[in-house]
């Protein structure tokens, strides 16, 4: 079974495309047989991710530190995985998945994406890596990363190991085709 991991916000954001697009590649991911792995939340974009794929029928892996689950909460009807860090979580998270999406989100969701393209960059992994741009949520995180490579910090292929997708219901179609190329 092919594992996606998402990344996303613990809140719904300020625009309802957010938490559709959240639903749709929970429920898209569960159709095509995917597990979805994600932060063991049950709130905002991370819960609505997972309650998608879990109404859809797909299995569901949520991974969340202790410190968490009276903020946070637990989807106590998947199968989940108490932790005592950040640290821990985040490389169960890494560990577990085929292919990583990220959804709108706040600063945790831009660290755990930025640590997974560091990753890639030190040629630690090379899991496709997917970013949900959903009506241009994730543009300045783009045109930050060309600038980094414009000004010599990054070559032009770390571009490669991201693709911006602006539209939800593509994502488990490119994260398909991915790691198909990631094979050949």
């Amino acid at each position: 079974m092919k594992t996606i991991c998402v990344y996303c916000g613990s809140q719904f954001g300020d625009e309802p495309a957010f938490r559709k697009a959240a639903h749709t590649i929970g429920k898209m991911a569960a159709q095509a047989g995917w597990r979805v792995v994600y932060g063991g939340g049950d709130m905002g974009l991370m819960g609505e991710t997972a309650i998608s794929a879990r109404d859809a029928g797909g299995d569901v892996y949520g991974i969340i530190p202790q410190f968490l689950i009276e903020k946070e909460g637990v989807l106590r009807d998947v199968e989940h995985k108490i932790v005592d860090t950040m640290h821990e979580r985040k490389m169960l998270m890494f560990e577990e998945s085929d292919v990583f999406c990220t959804l709108p989100g706040g600063i945790g969701t831009l660290e755990e994406i930025i640590e997974t393209l560091s990753w890639a960059r030190l040629s630690l992994h090379q899991k496709p890596m997917i970013i949900a741009n959903i009506n241009g949520f994730w543009s300045p995180l783009k045109e930050l990363l060309s600038h980094v490579v414009s000004r010599q910090f990054a070559p032009e292929s770390m571009m490669d190991s991201i693709q911006f997708i602006d539209q939800a219901e593509d994502v488990i179609k490119a994260a398909e085709a991915a790691l198909l190329r990631n094979k050949a």
